[in-house]
């Protein structure tokens, strides 16, 4: 079987290359899955090497067969499962991303608002070109996206893949295992399909929340609520508030703490030294320089720098005090690569798991359900919800109404999502503008306008989608 990564000289390859060598000699969570090739695919040759250093001198027993090229179609040809993990423009792009927007005055960050749009604008026409490739030369292989703002770039892949490729992020089902893990139950128990746990997630890509918890019949999420020690176990708790998480009445996905506290992260963010994308930029500037000039020293030195990575991912969203660590309940629920390789796993073996997936609002119909998934969006919006997952892909599961504000919030950003997308394929400068303008935390559409405007100017790849 033939795995690629598109995206192959991203940060996250070792601990997937982890993950198949332990499952190749019959180990870890991934036991019965067995590649015997994994292709990594970058457009940079310098990343590529660096990450074969890292290999090499981390030197997992029973690794599959690595190789490494700069041609799409030649890592694509064959292939079984792809994953889409890149960053069209780099960590300057992110930069860009972030810069724009905070310089007037509104939020810059990766995949919420104007900076998650920018993203998408540079994005799509390389997804959907990817999207192509695998659909000519790899028909049969199941496109698993990782790539930001991950709703997005899903929706725009499925209008050449359909349901052959699906969005996956970390942090829904990271949610409810740390609520499983704060009520004493196993929190493996949120994957097993007829297992102790139920629960209900709805909402779009970082964008939902956790509605019901149920262990062995009896949902337990009003005790979770009532609890102050437990929900003390929760990050996304910790970050929102308590009051508020009460208020609600539900649990938030942790980029929720963007639209509830959307001028306390502005303020945070604008009084940092560095955005997060500069923060990056500058690391990984210093580590491929370092792996360059030591490779026999690139495993201890990926080890060092994913390490910071983790622990400072939303540091924006904790005390001051607490922005250079995160608590080990926090980053114990594991990670984008270990939800790629569980959907990898239940369609390779055809053991049933249960998911929170990005996929379409009609699946669930088209399996044979009532209706839409979330009746007041189209057919074609991705949305993030419970899954089932075997050999024939992801099946969305029930799940009740999404209402009141929340249903006010999601169709409000998904409307914006679609702009999003019908502008970069188009080309269309003035829907780029409505979609920014439109999104909830843009309050001008004079702001709108000059934010869009700067990613022209600033982001190269932005600038070609609108042929400046």
């Amino acid at each position: 079987m033939k795995l690629v990564i598109v995206g192959g000289g991203g940060f996250r390859v070792p601990q997937i290359v982890e993950v198949l060598a332990q499952a190749r000699a019959g180990a870890g969570s991934h036991a019965h899955l067995v590649v015997d090739e994994l292709c990594l695919y970058d457009v940079s040759a310098r990343r590529l090497s660096a990450m074969r250093a890292i290999l090499t001198d981390l030197a997992f027993p029973h690794a599959p067969a690595v190789t490494t090229t700069t041609e799409l179609r030649e890592a694509v040809r064959g292939a079984d499962f792809v994953f889409s993990a890149i960053r069209v423009g780099g960590t300057g792009g992110r930069i860009v991303d972030e810069r724009v927007a905070l310089d007037q005055g509104v939020l810059g960050q990766e995949t919420v608002g104007p900076g998650g749009y920018a993203y998408a604008f540079r994005t799509i026409p390389v997804a959907v070109d990817l999207a192509r490739v695998v659909r000519d030369l790899a028909p049969e292989a199941w496109v698993i996206n990782f790539t930001n703002p991950a709703g997005i770039i899903t929706q725009a892949m499925r209008t050449v893949l359909g349901r052959r490729v699906v969005g996956i992020c970390d942090t829904p089902i990271g949610l409810v295992r740390r609520a499983c893990a704060a009520l004493g139950v196993d929190p493996r128990e949120a994957a097993r399909p007829r297992g102790r746990v139920e629960f209900d997630y709805a909402g779009l890509n970082h964008l939902g929340w956790l509605r019901r918890l149920t262990v062995d019949g009896v949902d337990r999420l009003p005790e979770l609520l009532a609890r102050d020690d437990l929900l003390d176990a929760i990050e996304e708790v910790r970050a929102i508030g308590v009051d508020w998480v009460r208020a609600l009445g539900v649990l938030p996905n942790e980029y929720l703490f963007y639209y509830y506290l959307n001028r306390e992260s502005v303020a945070r963010i604008r009084r940092e030294d560095e955005t997060r994308g500069q923060f990056l930029d500058r690391q990984q500037t210093a580590f491929f320089d370092a792996v360059t000039a030591d490779p026999g020293r690139a495993g201890e030195l990926w080890v060092c720098a994913h390490g910071e990575r983790e622990a400072t991912y939303m540091a924006e969203s904790r005390a001051e005090s607490q922005r250079s660590a995160r608590r080990e309940e926090d980053i114990a629920a594991g990670g984008y690569q270990e939800v790629a390789l569980d959907f990898m796993t239940a369609v390779a073996t055809g053991s049933p798991a249960r998911m929170i997936l990005n996929v379409a609002n009609s699946d669930r119909r088209d399996d044979g359900g009532a209706g839409l998934t979330v009746p007041q969006l189209r057919e074609d919006a991705v949305v993030e919800v419970p899954c089932l997952v075997g050999d024939d892909g992801a099946h969305p599961q029930d799940v009740a109404p999404v209402s009141g504000p929340e249903l006010g919030l999601v169709t409000a950003v998904k409307a914006c999502e679609e702009l999003v997308i019908e502008a970069t394929l188009r080309g269309d400068f003035d829907l780029a503008w409505r979609a920014v303008a439109a999104h909830p935390l843009v309050d001008s559409v004079e702001v709108a306008r000059r934010i869009v405007e700067g990613y022209v100017r600033n982001s190269p790849e932005v600038a070609r989608v609108f042929g400046q």
